[in-house]
């Protein structure tokens, strides 16, 4: 009989890890996979990095993985391919594409950040920098009709420089190869997003001199998108979605580069936390985070005109075709 009874509490204990881990099985069985495709694996989207690494996506009942595309143009390929459920990337995409007369277009439903998250490194260092020095140098440039160019190119004739006579643009080194380029000899000048710009620095092999973020002023420079079909199909995995980017826009808003570098370390292993601070200080310096995801109607039409300067757009798309804020006014409140 005593020997039963040990017996007993063995049996009901293991019951009872197993019925917790049958628990466990269920809860992540409720979760929705949903793919997203990023442009690119960047601390200019800190906010993104909080909400994986805080599981607000869990807790709104999303299992996400995430893709690099490189290129907004291989995102939104993935988003109108049905390879990922929802893109992230410069909203010119979304217009190219509404463009090409695709009866189910990606529409824009969330805005991450709010001006142009690259720099301008120089090999040499340069002290009280101004545009008119890059007159007759070679400088890298992105991909022709990407928002990183058009950008740098709106910031070049702001300035009084014109981008195909004033400057040896380099554009056909691949987006994901610029920095390696430049620090092997390439240009005098590049323009790369973070932790590259830092990277440089560290190397010894540029100087970073200016930010097109702030020379450009605010521009919707990254947003997330989802065809057509698939928000009116899933709103409730959009709203989700929304609320858990939400929730990573006010946690960078209301914490310290410190505290903002501590939570999302695991997704950059090479960048040392130093620099991870050094980098999100700089960022938060300059407002580069929106507060919130909803996509402001003036920076939509900013958009359209640097696409019209920069000869990629002839005719503008209509707000309201493009852009549906509904998800993002309910994650805002």
């Amino acid at each position: 009989m005593k020997l039963l009874r040990p017996l007993a509490l063995l049996f009901l204990s293991l019951c009872l890890c197993l019925a917790g881990c049958g628990s466990k099985k269920t809860e992540k069985e409720k979760l929705v996979k949903v793919t997203l495709n990023e442009v690119t694996h960047s601390i200019f989207y800190a906010p993104q990095y909080v909400a994986i690494e805080k599981r607000y996506f869990e807790d709104e009942g999303i299992e996400l993985s995430v893709d690099t595309g490189f290129g907004a143009d291989k995102t939104m390929t993935a988003v109108i391919s049905g390879n990922a459920d929802i893109g992230f990337m410069g909203p010119e995409a979304a217009v190219y594409q509404y463009n090409e007369g695709n009866s189910d277009y990606a529409v824009c439903f969330a805005q991450l950040t709010q001006r142009a998250g690259n720099f301008l490194v120089s090999r040499e260092k340069i002290e009280n920098f101004q545009w008119k020095d890059l007159k007759g140098k070679d400088l890298i440039g992105g991909r022709k009709g990407g928002m990183p160019q058009m950008i740098l190119e709106y910031i070049l004739k702001e300035n009084g420089l014109d981008p195909e006579k004033d400057v040896n643009l380099i554009q056909n080194i691949d987006f994901a190869n610029t920095s390696g380029a430049f620090s092997g000899g390439t240009g005098d000048f590049t323009v790369e997003f973070e932790p590259n710009a830092t990277l440089l620095e560290n190397q010894g092999a540029g100087y970073v001199v200016a930010s097109l973020g702030v020379d450009s002023g605010f521009v919707p420079y990254t947003a997330y998108c989802a065809k057509k079909s698939y928000l009116k199909e899933n709103p409730k995995i959009i709203q989700g979605f929304t609320n858990a980017i939400a929730k990573g826009q006010t946690y960078v808003k209301q914490h310290s580069p410190e505290e903002i570098a501590e939570v999302i370390k695991d997704q950059f292993p090479d960048t040392s936390k130093k620099d991870l601070v050094k980098i999100i200080r700089r960022y938060k310096d300059q407002d580069t985070y929106k507060e919130t995801p909803v996509f402001s109607k003036d920076g939509f039409q900013l958009l359209q005109d640097i696409l019209m300067e920069a000869g990629e757009l002839k005719e503008g798309v209509p707000f309201s075709k493009l852009i549906d804020n509904s998800f993002a006014k309910k994650a805002a409140k």
